[in-house]
């Protein structure tokens, strides 16, 4: 079998996936003097998504960082939400994004998931990345006094870790290391587009949102050339058994303009839709992990922990999944990075406790409420679907700052 190290050696801290939890954590690490290898499966970093909202919390964590302002420099300030008529596709709602927070004042961006990425990666030192580097299972490391951990990778080769940090994502090895509870399936799927106009979009700087029967949309600009689109539904018929509509371009392409025909969106949100590359279109089912389960969980044991969606897969309604990933990078890097350079007098497995007790609350919070204003905002229950549309459009609105409304720390 290959080896990547020599026996006596192991490295000090290994970070599993390079999405931007992973990154983030690097990064931060770097920032305090500690280094890290970060393995990623694939043969280049992964930009699927596109793009996501980044709220006051998440640039919060960006300037921790240090690529707050870089962010800024590529991506439009959104100045307010649009909540749109499902009858006759009007404004119903607008909700000022710019307004003063308990702990600051408020900022969105829509920002480009390559863009982030990429810039993280060039912050840090070259050959912090290993590409093509999947791992498919974890050993106690006997010759480290069990502290460490022996990872096998997909090529046969291994990898010793005094400490392991899973940023693998929602099917993540090390969350199932752990014990963590499976993510559950909500039942409801999504598809998210990018549309580009070379000649400028027009739109304003607003998200504007639809609430259908049993779907909804949103449509928000990233820059002055690049538009980004999603739609959530409920399928009709049971998992496993949908029709091909997410095996077509085409079919998929004509689903959501049936969708948002159907709620008499504005053409131009209809001409983003058209103008999309389906082939860069995602559709997928959304999932969570439990939140009662994150609150009893092993979110860290030993010299092991997760972060990003290996620890709170979540549902989209509240725009916090990358959000709070980079949080769990800002905390993580600050608790570990203190322990290893010595400002705190902890080891490290007390560290990653101190990370988990911080993030244990948190993420339940974002989950649970993520769930719950999904199911309101999507519901076909002739009941709910009147109290949202007819009173509750501006309470859902402004429940999009509560979550932001919070300050991670610094490094």
């Amino acid at each position: 079998m290959q080896t990547r190290q020599d026996a006596a050696d192991a490295e000090d801290v290994v970070i599993v996936g390079a999405g931007l939890a992973g990154l983030g954590v690097a990064l931060g690490l770097h920032r305090k003097g500690v280094r890290s290898v970060v393995l990623e499966s694939s043969p280049a970093l992964r930009t699927s998504g596109f793009a996501f909202m980044t709220w006051t919390n998440a640039f919060r964590a960006l300037d921790a960082l240090g690529v707050g302002d870089k962010m800024r420099s590529h991506h439009l300030q959104v100045q307010g939400v649009r909540v749109m008529s499902p009858t006759t596709g009007e404004v119903v709602r607008e909700l000022d994004l710019r307004v003063q927070g308990k702990l600051g004042p408020h900022e969105a961006r829509c920002v480009q998931r390559n863009v982030l990425l990429q810039a993280l990666e060039e912050e840090l030192p070259t050959g912090t990345i290993r590409y093509s580097s999947r791992i498919v299972s974890i050993d106690d490391d006997d010759e480290d006094g069990g502290d460490g951990k022996t990872l096998h990778l997909a090529d046969g080769s291994t990898l010793r870790a005094k400490v392991l940090i899973g940023c693998d994502g929602i099917n993540s090895v090390v969350a199932k290391w752990l014990g963590l509870a499976k993510v559950l399936d909500s039942g409801r799927r999504a598809t998210r587009g990018h549309a580009r106009y070379p000649d400028g979009h027009g739109f304003q700087p607003k998200f504007m949102q639809f609430s259908g029967n049993g779907f909804r949309a949103g449509l928000v600009p990233c820059g002055d050339m690049d538009v980004y689109w999603f739609l959530t539904w409920s399928p009709s018929i049971p998992a496993g058994k949908e029709e091909d509509v997410d095996e077509s371009p085409a079919e998929m392409k004509e689903f959501v303009l049936a969708k948002l025909r159907s709620i008499k969106a504005p053409a131009e949100v209809l001409e983003a839709v058209e103008r999309s590359e389906m082939n860069d279109v995602l559709v997928a089912p959304l999932r969570y992990r439990p939140p009662l389960s994150l609150l009893f969980g092993s979110i860290s044991k030993g010299n092991v922990c997760v972060a990003g969606d290996a620890l709170h897969p979540t549902t989209p309604d509240l725009a916090q999944g990358a959000c709070i990933a980079l949080e769990d990078a800002v905390v993580l890097a600050r608790c570990l990075g203190d322990a290893i350079v010595g400002r705190e007098r902890e080891t490290v497995e007390a560290a990653l406790r101190r990370y988990a007790g911080i993030r244990r609350w948190r993420s339940a919070q974002v989950i649970g409420a993520s769930y719950m204003v999904g199911l309101v905002q999507q519901s076909e229950h002739a009941v709910v679907r009147f109290a949202r549309d007819r009173l509750l459009s501006g309470v859902l609105a402004k429940g999009l700052l509560m979550m932001p409304d919070y300050d991670c720390g610094t490094l």
